[in-house]
């Protein structure tokens, strides 16, 4: 059940904290509703699919943390991080999804979430992260802060050498990478994100730039083959 911007699934209580989940998977969302139904300080107040429901209901409720995913029918979860954190600054967001916290969880970090957690993560660590994000700390796996502090001891001045090539694209750029990953067209996508096609057209340049591909055959085929390797069949 997706709820609409006046409604909520439950009445909460002064002492219990409020939740949005935003993923494109019922199953999930009832997952971490069921997850949570228990701890008698926590309560999910609302569920999006895309991007655009999440704002909605963002705009017309008060959440104390918004849970959300990567994968979305819109824009993506790191998008969706910056919108929320243009309309509300202070709302913590918690990213959980399966993509590689490897290449997301510092673009989520740096969009304004503050924790990122991979869904495989067994449920007291999520209900842990929920809890560290809602007492205002910061949340990564024990992988993921390591990577982190490795990047940083490496140097803040150092340049992009060491880094992977998709690790080079922008947050739209690995966006788009995606979505041409999971067979969508240029027209489509620029549909989808509310851009236009030259500008998807420009995104696309540079991304073979960066990539090292010349051919747009060359790029689609790249895209899929990292879609498969990287996104996880269950996302």
């Amino acid at each position: 059940m997706i709820l609409s911007p006046k409604t909520t699934m439950k009445i909460p209580t002064l002492a219990q904290q409020r939740i949005l989940i935003v993923d494109d998977h019922p199953i999930f969302r009832k997952g971490i509703a069921m997850l949570l139904e228990h701890e008698p300080d926590i309560l999910i107040c609302g569920e999006a699919e895309t991007a655009a429901q999440a704002l909605g209901l963002v705009e017309h409720q008060n959440f104390d943390l918004v849970i959300a995913d990567i994968s979305l029918k819109d824009i993506n979860g790191i998008e969706l991080v910056k919108s929320l954190r243009a309309i509300k600054p202070h709302l913590p967001v918690l990213v959980l999804s399966m993509h590689d916290e490897s290449l997301y969880a510092e673009r989520a970090l740096r969009a304004g979430a503050r924790g990122y957690l991979m869904k495989q993560a067994p449920p007291d660590q999520v209900v842990s992260a929920i809890r560290q994000v809602l007492r205002g700390d910061l949340y990564l796996s024990a992988a993921a802060n390591l990577l982190l502090l490795n990047t940083f001891v490496a140097g803040k001045g150092h340049d992009e050498s060491g880094k992977s090539s998709v690790e080079k694209l922008s947050d739209r750029e690995l966006e788009i990478f995606e979505l041409l990953g999971m067979g969508r067209g240029t027209s489509t996508i620029a549909h989808d994100l509310r851009l236009s096609v030259k500008t998807i057209e420009a995104h696309r340049s540079h991304i073979k730039t960066k990539l090292g591909i010349h051919t747009a055959p060359e790029l689609v085929r790249a895209a899929v083959e990292w879609v498969t390797q990287h996104s996880g069949a269950g996302e």
